[in-house]
């Protein structure tokens, strides 16, 4: 396996790592919220469980990556994450566009490119 495959997992197992572990422990300042984007946190804060669940998804899913142990699961772990975050910052914030397509091209190599990652996913979309 080569250095590229090994870089990308690392780098996006240390993006999901780190963001959500801040989810837990707040060690990162958050802006402040303002129009859709504080109304799309309010929506999702106030049904209680979906930020205890997406920041944990968030740590095992790069913890995953970043230990090289079952990589696979791990990008599909994140991948509707992933989703997520490139449709919010299109649609709603255009601050952290940047990163979302940095992150939305990580897991779309890792998925679909990288092997031997790439060879374990591409099996759940043939019938």
């Amino acid at each position: 396996m080569g250095r590229l495959p090994t870089f990308a997992r690392i780098v996006l197992g240390l993006i999901f790592v780190v963001f959500g572990l801040n989810g837990f422990f707040h060690f990162l300042p958050m802006p402040p919220l303002s129009g859709r984007t504080l109304d799309f946190f309010s929506g999702l804060s106030a049904v209680r469980y979906f930020f205890p669940l997406l920041f944990g998804v968030q740590v095992v899913g790069g913890a995953l990556l970043l230990t090289g142990a079952f990589v696979s699961l791990g990008v599909v772990i994140l991948a509707p994450v992933v989703v997520n975050i490139v449709l919010f910052h299109t649609f709603v914030d255009h601050k952290g566009l940047a990163l979302a397509i940095v992150v939305g091209l990580l897991e779309f190599y890792l998925g679909f490119i990288a092997r031997p990652y790439s060879d374990k996913i591409r099996q759940l979309f043939r019938l």
